[in-house]
Order: C-alpha cells, then sequence, then structure tokens
C-alpha cells in the first residue's frame, strides 16, 4: 500500500466534533445555503431549482432537497454516527484497494464506520418506488474484492484486529430470496430501510448505548475482548430447567444481552416476541435510580444461550450447604455478543445505559440456560398476562411461531394463518407490503381480520385438533405447501388489482386498503376459487400460477368495479361497521360479479338479498314517513300560515286539490261526534298533492327550500326541480306493496332527508 493512499484515506475519516458537525449536515433531508442578497450566485442557485427559505437584511438562506440517493446515504451514515462510532469516512464515498498490485482497482462504498473493536463496512441501494433489483452484479463485485478488502483494512491499522462486518444498506428494493441466500453466503448482511428505521428508533430510545444491540446482530457469536465475565451465582432447578440466580452490573449485561423486538429488523430471526423500549419508561427509570437513588429488587429474566459441545461452566464452591437442592459457585458468562436474550426487565436494564450507576450498582437476575425460542414466547406471555395486555396482532403473530410445530391441526391453521399474514405484510414483493399490522406496528390491515378472512374462507377447510373434518382448496394436511401455494396465489391476485386500479392503490382513506376491503376481496377469490374446482377446470393439482391465470378474467370485474365506484357507494361501503360490514363488501362484490358471471354459485347472496331489501323497506318507509310528515305536511303549512294568517289554507292551495280536501274531510267528520276528533282538510293531503302546493306557491315561498343544492341552475323551472318530490312518491307508492327498495333509492331517500333537516 502506498503513503499516498494512507494518507488520503486516513484524512477522509473524521472524528468527535468532526462528526457533530457533519452530522449536523447530513441529518437533514435537504442541502442549505446562505448567499448575499442580489448575489451572482444566489440567483445561479434559484435557476438550479433551489428554493428560499428566509430573506434576511444581508443575505438570503436557500434549501434543496437531497437526490433520493443522497438522501437515503446520508440517513445511513447518519445512524452510524448516532450510534457512537468513533471514526467514519467525510466524503460522500471511500474508496479502498482490494488488490495489492493495482490500488486502481477499489471498493467504493457509503460508509466506512470504526469504533475501537470493529469496522463496519456500508454499500447503500435506493430507489424512488419499490422496485426489485437483481443483485448479481454487486454479488460478483463483492466476492471479488471482500477479501482483499479486509488486508487492506488490516494493514491501515496494524497492531489490531478488528472486527469486520459488510452491510448491503436498501430503501424501496426487493430482493430475491436466491439473492438474499448468496449475500449471506458471503458474509454480507442486508439491512433495509425498516432495519435502519428500527435502530434510529433504538437511537433515539436509549442513545448510543444501542450499539450493543447492532452488535449484537453482526457479530453474534463472536468474543468481546476485555469482559469480566465471573459472577457469584446460585444454581438452582426450576420446571425441568436449570437456572442460575446472580446479580451483576448493569453495563456487563448490556453488552451481552440481545432483545428480541417484534420488529421487521428481526424478521428473520423468528420467532421474537418483545415490544419496542419506551423512551418515556426510560426516562423514569433512569430519574428514579439517579436522582432518586431508586432500586429494582425483582429479578430480570435472560436466557443464556451457549454451545451445547461446551456447556456453561459453573464452579461449584467447596463449601456447599448439605441439605440444599441448590448450588453455589462462580459462573462463567459467555464472553460473546447475543449471548443472553432479555425475556423480562429490558426497561430497568436500559433504563441503567446512561446512568451514573451502571457499573457500580448491580441488578438481580434469573438466567435460563438454551430455553427454545417458542419457550421464552411461553414464559414472555405468562409474565405479561397480568401486566399490559399484549395486543391481539402481537399474538397473532407470536402464533405463527409458536403453534407452527403442534400436533393439533387446529393450532397449525392459527399459526398457518398468522404466518400468511405475516409473508403478505412484511414481503416486499407482496402489494400489501407494509399495509397489514405485524406485531404491534399499527397499519392499514389487522393480522385479526386476515385471520378471520381465511377462516370464513374454503381455502384451508375445517379441521378439530386431530381431524381434518374437511379439506381446504388449498390445505390438505400439509401445512408447508398450503403456506407456499396460498401466499402465492394472493400475492398475484392481489398485484393484479393494485396494478388494475394504479394510483387508487396508494390513495389515503381508499377504499380496497381497509379490513373489511381485505375480506370482500378474499371472500370473492373465495367464490372464484370454488367455482373453478366445481367445473373441473382447477383441482388440488392445478399449479398455482395457473389457477391464478383462470382467475384473472374474474377479477377484471373486481378492476373495473373499483374503477368505477360512485362516491355514494363508497360512503356506503365505509360506514357499514362490524362483522355486517364486511358481509356487505362481499356482497356488494358478488353483486358485480354476478351481472357478468351468473353462471358462478354466490354462497347465500339470494338470501341475504332478501334480507337486505326487507331492511330496506322499512328504514325506507320510514324515512319518507318522516319527510312527508315534518319536512312537507309541517314546515309547508306553516309557511302559508306566515303568508296567508288564517286563510292559509284556501289561498295557499290550489283549487282542486282545496275542493277534494274540504270533501275528504267533510265526510270523515259526518262519523267522529267528538268535534275536538275532527280532521282537517289539510290532514287529506297525500305527498304528491304537497308538490302541487310548492308549485302554486314556488317563487315566492318555496323556491330556496326546496330546490336540492346540486339542481339550482337545472334547466326545465320549477317542474324540474321538483322532479325529486315525483320519484320519492313513486319510491313511497311502490313500497305499499311487493317492490324491493334497493341500496341505491335508499341512499336517494337518505339524501333527501339529511338536506331537509339541514334546510328546515
Amino acid at each position: 500500500m502506498t503513503r499516498e493512499f494512507r494518507d488520503y484515506f486516513l484524512s477522509n475519516l473524521i472524528e468527535d466534533s468532526e462528526i457533530h458537525k457533519e452530522l449536523r449536515i447530513r441529518k437533514l433531508d435537504t442541502y442549505k445555503e446562505s448567499h448575499p442578497n442580489n448575489s451572482s450566485l444566489l440567483k445561479e442557485r434559484e435557476r438550479d431549482g433551489w428554493e428560499t427559505d428566509v430573506i434576511l437584511k444581508t443575505k438570503t438562506k436557500i434549501s434543496k432537497a437531497k437526490p433520493n440517493d443522497v438522501y437515503f446515504e446520508d440517513k445511513v451514515w447518519a445512524l452510524f454516527a448516532l450510534l457512537g462510532f468513533k471514526s467514519i469516512n467525510k466524503d460522500q464515498h471511500i474508496e479502498i484497494p482490494y488488490d495489492k498490485r493495482d490500488e486502481s482497482l477499489t471498493n467504493r462504498l457509503n460508509v466506512f464506520a470504526k469504533d475501537d473493536e470493529s469496522i463496519i463496512l456500508i454499500e447503500c441501494i435506493s430507489a424512488r418506488e419499490n422496485s426489485v433489483v437483481d443483485l448479481g452484479e454487486y454479488l460478483n463485485r463483492l466476492k471479488t474484492a471482500k477479501g482483499g478488502t479486509i488486508n487492506t483494512i488490516h494493514s491501515l491499522f496494524p497492531g489490531t484486529k478488528p472486527k469486520i462486518k459488510f452491510i448491503l444498506a436498501t430503501r424501496n428494493i426487493g430482493i430475491s430470496e436466491i439473492d438474499l441466500e448468496s449475500l449471506n453466503s458471503l458474509g454480507c448482511i442486508h439491512f433495509s430501510e425498516e432495519v435502519i428505521d428500527y435502530y434510529y428508533q433504538l437511537v433515539n430510545q436509549i442513545g448510543d448505548a444501542s450499539r450493543y444491540q447492532l452488535l449484537g446482530a453482526l457479530f453474534e457469536g463472536q468474543e468481546i475482548p476485555d469482559l469480566d465475565n465471573l459472577i457469584p451465582a446460585i444454581e438452582g432447578k426450576m420446571g425441568g430447567h436449570t437456572y442460575y440466580s446472580f446479580s451483576i452490573e448493569p453495563e456487563k449485561l448490556l453488552k451481552i444481552g440481545y432483545i428480541l423486538h417484534r420488529n421487521k429488523a428481526h424478521e428473520n430471526m423468528m420467532p421474537t416476541y418483545q415490544r419496542l423500549i419506551k423512551k418515556s419508561r426510560l426516562k423514569d427509570i433512569q430519574t428514579f435510580i439517579d436522582d432518586e437513588k431508586g432500586y429494582f429488587p425483582n429479578s430480570m429474566i435472560i436466557n443464556i444461550v451457549t454451545d451445547k459441545k461446551r456447556p456453561l461452566r459453573f464452579d461449584r464452591s467447596s463449601n456447599q450447604p448439605t441439605e440444599s437442592i441448590s448450588k453455589i459457585g462462580i459462573l462463567h458468562l459467555p464472553k460473546k455478543y447475543k449471548s443472553a436474550f432479555i425475556i423480562d426487565g429490558q426497561h430497568r436494564l436500559y433504563g441503567y445505559a446512561n446512568s451514573k450507576y451502571k457499573s457500580s450498582n448491580t441488578i438481580p437476575v434469573v438466567a435460563l440456560i438454551n430455553l427454545e425460542r417458542s419457550e421464552q414466547i411461553k414464559l414472555f406471555m405468562q409474565i405479561n398476562e397480568n401486566q399490559k395486555p399484549v395486543s391481539k396482532d402481537l399474538r397473532n403473530t407470536l402464533d405463527a411461531d409458536l403453534l407452527w410445530d403442534s400436533d393439533s391441526y387446529v393450532d397449525q391453521i392459527r399459526a398457518l394463518k398468522s404466518r400468511i399474514a405475516i409473508s403478505l405484510g412484511e414481503n416486499r414483493l407482496s402489494p400489501l407490503y407494509d399495509k397489514i399490522s405485524i406485531g404491534e406496528d399499527k397499519k392499514l390491515i389487522s393480522t385479526q381480520q386476515i385471520g378471520i378472512s381465511l377462516s370464513k374462507s374454503d381455502f384451508l377447510g375445517k379441521v378439530k385438533a386431530r381431524e381434518i373434518e374437511r379439506r381446504g382448496t388449498f390445505f390438505n394436511g400439509n401445512l408447508q405447501q398450503a403456506f407456499d401455494n396460498l401466499v402465492e396465489y394472493l400475492t398475484s391476485c392481489f398485484t393484479y388489482l393494485k396494478e388494475g386500479v394504479g394510483t387508487t392503490w396508494n390513495q389515503e382513506g381508499n377504499i380496497i386498503l381497509m379490513n373489511k376491503g381485505f375480506y370482500g376481496i378474499l371472500m370473492i377469490l373465495n367464490d372464484i376459487v370454488n367455482h373453478l374446482y366445481k367445473e373441473k377446470l382447477a383441482t388440488d393439482y392445478t399449479p398455482v400460477k395457473k389457477l391464478y391465470q383462470l382467475s384473472v378474467s374474474y377479477l377484471d370485474t373486481l378492476v373495473n368495479f373499483f374503477n368505477t365506484i360512485s362516491e355514494t357507494k363508497v360512503s356506503e361501503l365505509k360506514t357499514a361497521y362490524g362483522t355486517s360490514g364486511d358481509v356487505k363488501y362481499w356482497r356488494t362484490l358478488q353483486i358485480s360479479l354476478k351481472d357478468q358471471y351468473p353462471e358462478i354459485h354466490y354462497e347465500g347472496l339470494e338470501d341475504y338479498l332478501k334480507k337486505e331489501e326487507k331492511e330496506n323497506n322499512e328504514l325506507a318507509f320510514k324515512l319518507i314517513r318522516e319527510i312527508e310528515s315534518i319536512y312537507l305536511k309541517k314546515a309547508i303549512r306553516e309557511k302559508l300560515e306566515d303568508e296567508f294568517g288564517k286563510s292559509w289554507f284556501k289561498k295557499g292551495v290550489p283549487e282542486k286539490i282545496y275542493l277534494e280536501a274540504n270533501a275528504l274531510a267533510a265526510a270523515k267528520n259526518r262519523e267522529i261526534e267528538d268535534e275536538e276528533q275532527e280532521k282537517h282538510p289539510w290532514d287529506q293531503l297525500h305527498l304528491i298533492q304537497y308538490r302541487e302546493v310548492i308549485l302554486k306557491n314556488w317563487q315566492k315561498l318555496f323556491e330556496d327550500i326546496y330546490t336540492r343544492p346540486t339542481e339550482k341552475k337545472i334547466s326545465g323551472g320549477k317542474e324540474a326541480k321538483t322532479k325529486w318530490l315525483l320519484d320519492l312518491n313513486r319510491l313511497r307508492n311502490e313500497n305499499s306493496h311487493t317492490y324491493y327498495v334497493t341500496n341505491d333509492e335508499l341512499s336517494f331517500i337518505e339524501e333527501i332527508r339529511d338536506w331537509l333537516a339541514g334546510v328546515l
């Protein structure tokens, strides 16, 4: 290595105050500058798209959004600065030769981060929108350059043996399973933006102590130098497990500890179960420790992981109580990253991270040894059962891991439903990526709803604990095959819908990406698959790709439905809540599909429509009576009385209606003996006759009141503007017989009632 390169490289590394200065720039999502007012450079910047932030007396502050790739590179750089790495590259890129015979052959990296024990080498790839990228070129370059890059680093820092890790950081990039396997085989770790965001959250909560969590993930199983690992302890037995009880300085446990947060950062380490640390709780704990000299007498629960070929060493004391089952001695904790998993007590531990007592206080610990992950989850659930409730979505995602290997078909199906939900929500290649609540991350669609939808469908059949009562269209007893096939089918179908509806898919509050939307669409897919099986167009042996292709023509109808849906229908579906709302959404899609494909058997649709029609009729009749009695009969009379006084009926009602009403009232009153019970002629008018009264007094009294807001400028005069009364009268008369009021007609009646209620 030449002296020139060594000098160049080391001069590109910054430390301490320089890092903090650079961090202020890198953390921003824009470039910022200030220039003298009216200077040529300021004008040049404005021509290049810079925007004015503030105009001061002598200078102007301007800014410009960073390009997508630079923004992400800076975000990753800033993270490692916040994590407390002591030496980082200053420039946007840093070149490291990997061929000692030719220093022009270099490995170009975006981040070089070094501390006393490790060096992290990061390359960043980003895109503006979700994209699938072939990593072939990157993998070949990494394979060629990795060994030489490591040799160069060792020669740059002689006398040290840093742990070195390569990271590929990506934003909006989907990576195939094959490329991920190749990446892992080369010893390179993939950090998606979700992983980057996770560490940002952690830094925000616990500061640079979160570096321990990072180092545990990067260097799992590797030795931590200079760790004093000898701890006085008591060995005991509990629940068939050996455990050790001891007290330890928080600083030591922080180094070997690891928390399995239920987060996308750990999706390749399932099962995981912990909630993310709460910053407010940490502050309270640190204040309690430092200012109030508080302490926690209850023990933390951890799981120590050891190499089964080299079990945890415990040197028993020669001085033991003769009758005691427990033994005292010296425990040799593993001197390795990520060797102690925190089951309970993460807030207590990290509350000490920035405490002045982290190396002088001790905290009590109960350590179990080599617990299976499912056992850790059970213990976590038991501990938390009477504390803060575990959310339904977190319980569902835990089921994906806890129940997968159960002997019970019921448990297996629960695990299968949860794992399908997780895959649809966490796989970047899925159209539902980042739309599903995983763990405690709240999104548009819950895992609970996905489980309910799958349970209602025929995809997974019906099972008892030890028996498959009815095979499903995707499940015949093989759990993994059902998972693979159903995820592929749902991903393909939802991708087709996403592409078909275009920008609607990502519009905030759209009618598709919501709990009832998922239910309705999945149940329609169930109808389609059942139809294909019934007509023998598909069987258990039909490849998923072929099954999807057979479904496409039906999916076109759904695409058309969503592309042409009216605002009224959107409102109707959105305001249908609960289980009935889910069913209404599904039945609405069925009706749309039935218009084009009547040959499909739509299970339960006919009975649903009959029930809905009856309910519509009852509600429509109630609303029309309300409109007629309050907003027509009562309101019109009050207006006529105000205008004509005691002669209101004679002067305000058309002559023909006046005479007919008087005759009807007189005929009825001949049969009534009590004068107080006699009918007024006004009581004899029907809904359609109120329209005639309105027309007679249109311009003077009723035009402003009874013209619908959307019809103020229509042609046709008062006849056209009161046509809504004719439509309402038709529905009233038909509703009195065997006519069924449609959803659209009911919406019309509701709209009229709401409008009149707002006017009168």
